[in-house]
């Protein structure tokens, strides 16, 4: 029970955050002075089933065609992914580099490509996706509206091809919305920092040629890339109205190495940014780098310290041969007693979203309900993974996509 209090204490402000998305009031509709030249990137290793639909989703953008150009790092890759994205219409750079393996390192090879062929200065903005991402139609025009205003980073508002797949597919999704509506959005709305979230994002030229193309390469670019900017000064924006789909593991075993990866990669990140957030927030007083620092520190400072604890607890019940009843029934109730109060606080965060977030939600709404349940369990599974990642040597490993819809498919909310 004292951890779930200290576990309160240090997640507060989230309270808040969810205050601000209820009830503040919805921002002006905004207005571009001009439209800025965009170059779109997409990294993709053996992605030849979905990168396609992609790439006809930007191209069915209510955004000047002229001012979007389409390029693709096929990463190591023994399928025909390049012929099908340069059929599709974008321009492919070909990567076979089986010593540095990751998006971050793709990344890396694709914009350094196209400062030498294109120019530093020709695009005033990156996007960045992945190749199972399709667009709404009006993605890049609200995304443009934002950076017309002064924003360098920017992140979306994040659904899912497939959340009505089961209960994995589902956790995946709900989180995201979630961290949609209930992070980044009143994070922008208090004028804080957000973070990115792997795909989906807007980069300034200023940043890219700041960093020499993309120079972050741990297992969690995305989240490294955020923690950098933000200990730089940078205020990462957000913007609800770009509407982006993406596909999310079904089985157990993608999903067990897709987050290994990612429980890994914040380690990483924690261990090479950690000392200089605390300094942020302890000697600068800038709060966005105290967010940053619980967004990737709680699988060690929470979840680790509560088994820790409670095993050392248990353990002193043990004296020679005889046994301390009370100690054990002590322990045990306090554990069951914290995982109930976990899932409780899971399942509000879950409820929330999925009521405010239902229509955006395509499911039956038996299953929206449902997965609202298995919401808490999704996330608990965390502390298997989490662990595991301690101790076990990571290296990065593709997830494979192969939902084939459209944008068409995800026009119409799915209320029935």
């Amino acid at each position: 029970m004292a951890l779930f209090v200290v576990f309160t204490a240090l997640y507060a402000y989230q309270i808040i955050y969810v205050a601000v998305a209820l009830f503040h009031k919805k921002p002006m509709p905004m207005t571009a002075k001009q439209n800025h030249r965009y170059a779109v990137v997409i990294a993709a290793r053996n992605e030849s089933t979905v990168i396609g639909n992609l790439i006809d989703s930007i191209k069915k953008q209510k955004y000047p065609q002229n001012l979007i150009d389409i390029f693709v790092v096929a990463d190591n890759c023994t399928d025909n992914t390049a012929d099908v994205a340069r059929k599709a219409g974008a321009t492919v750079y070909e990567r076979f580099n089986t010593q540095q393996v990751g998006k971050g390192y793709a990344l890396s090879y694709v914009l350094n490509h196209i400062a030498q062929d294109y120019g530093a200065y020709t695009y005033e903005g990156y996007f960045v996706f992945d190749a199972d991402n399709l667009l709404d139609e009006n993605f890049v025009a609200e995304m443009n509206k934002q950076f017309d205003q002064g924003h360098r980073i920017l992140t979306c508002y994040r659904n899912s091809k497939n959340y009505a797949s089961n209960w994995i597919s589902a956790g995946y999704s709900l989180w995201f919305l979630r961290e949609s509506k209930y992070l980044n959005y009143p994070r922008t709305l208090l004028k804080t920092s957000c973070a990115i979230s792997g795909t989906g994002f807007l980069i300034h030229n200023d940043i890219i040629r700041k960093n020499h193309g993309w120079k972050h390469h741990l297992l969690t670019e995305d989240i490294e890339f955020s923690v950098d900017n933000v200990i730089s000064g940078e205020t990462i924006g957000y913007c609800g109205s770009a509407k982006l789909y993406d596909e999310q593991p079904c089985t157990w075993r993608q999903s067990w190495t897709q987050r290994l990866r990612w429980s890994k990669g914040f380690y990483q990140v924690l261990g090479k940014y950690g000392k200089r957030l605390v300094k942020g927030f302890v000697v600068d007083h800038r709060f966005s780098c105290y967010d940053m620092f619980i967004t990737i520190a709680p699988a060690i400072f929470v979840t680790l310290t509560s088994i820790i604890m409670n095993l050392i607890f248990m353990l002193s019940a043990f004296h020679g041969t005889t046994v301390n009843p009370l100690i054990i029934t002590t322990t045990a109730t306090s554990i069951f007693s914290s995982i109930a109060n976990f899932y409780i606080v899971l399942f509000i965060m879950g409820v929330i979203t999925t009521i405010t977030e239902w229509n955006e939600i395509h499911a039956k709404p038996v299953k929206k309900i449902l997965y609202t349940f298995t919401f808490p369990l999704f996330i608990l599974t965390y502390i298997p993974i989490s662990i595991a990642a301690l101790f076990k040597k990571i290296h990065w490993e593709p997830i494979p996509h192969n939902i084939t819809k459209s944008i068409e498919d995800f026009e119409q909310p799915q209320n029935q």
